[in-house]
């Protein structure tokens, strides 16, 4: 028992030294705002080499990617922003859209005299992903988008989330925003609920390799995902078992190395 017990100590303090501190999301070291299309733009730059953009979720920020920006900043140039209205990126506007979003990314990456990067995108993240590609093909080297839809009703989501957030939305008429915080939450939740609206005619157009994922027990459901690769032109297709929604943190060994692979080995159908 007591040989176990120094193994287990051994094992805590080995991953208590591998653990990342960073602040990722309040870096002073490295946090810029940059002005984008009539807003100041919080963003992170790490590492070096092939340029890599991470896109958050609804209502996320940089931090959302803790588990996965150290791992690689190693081998890429990571850069990951707080998308308009959420994090520090504070937008006093009424309407926001994913397109908004999308031509938002693609004017940063020309801030930051990017021509073309590689980019995950997770959740709503991914949706973004997928309009800069259609929107700015020319800035888009490779895509791993994990849990995204194409449109708003209950294909698209599983009826009990789909349900949960039209409740969501229905309770905005009674609640006027009383500041920016709880205004910038109501456009979170009308975006989910009014949007997106990408056809599959739009995703034929799509020309660079995209890796497609989900969890098998996502909010997204399989079918959906489905969906959408079925109508890439260069696509793979992973479902993580035993995994729901949040891909990028809760089988982050798996993960980063899968993504990885994809980003830095040649395309293969």
């Amino acid at each position: 028992m007591q040989r176990y017990l120094v193994f287990v100590l051994a094992i805590t303090l080995l991953a208590a030294c591998h653990r990342d501190h960073t602040p990722y999301g309040d870096n002073k070291a490295t946090g810029r705002y940059y002005h984008i299309r009539g807003m100041q733009m919080y963003c992170e730059v790490y590492g070096q080499g092939t340029p890599m953009l991470m896109i958050h979720g609804n209502g996320g920020s940089i931090s959302t990617f803790n588990r996965n920006i150290g791992y690689f900043a190693e081998h890429y140039k990571v850069i990951v922003a707080d998308s308009r209205s959420q994090g520090h990126s504070v937008d006093p506007r009424d309407s926001l859209t994913f397109e908004q979003m999308a031509d938002d990314y693609a004017e940063l990456l020309d801030s930051l005299h990017v021509p073309k990067a590689n980019i995950l995108g997770w959740s709503d993240g991914g949706i973004i992903a997928l309009l800069m590609s259609i929107r700015h093909p020319e800035k888009v080297g490779k895509m791993a988008i994990s849990g995204a839809n194409l449109w708003p009703d209950s294909t698209a989501l599983v009826p009990v989330e789909w349900h949960n957030l039209q409740k969501d939305y229905a309770a905005l008429k009674n609640h006027p925003p009383k500041n920016t915080a709880e205004k910038n939450h109501d456009k979170m939740v009308r975006l989910d609920a009014e949007q997106p609206h990408i056809t599959l005619g739009q995703l034929h157009k799509i020309q660079c390799p995209v890796l497609i994922i989900c969890g098998e027990y996502d909010i997204i459901p399989r079918e959906h995902t489905q969906l959408i690769y079925n109508n890439l032109l260069h696509a793979n297709f992973w479902v993580i078992p035993h995994d729901d929604h949040y891909t990028i943190n809760e089988h982050v060994h798996t993960f980063n190395p899968r993504v990885d692979e994809f980003f830095s080995q040649p395309f293969h159908e």
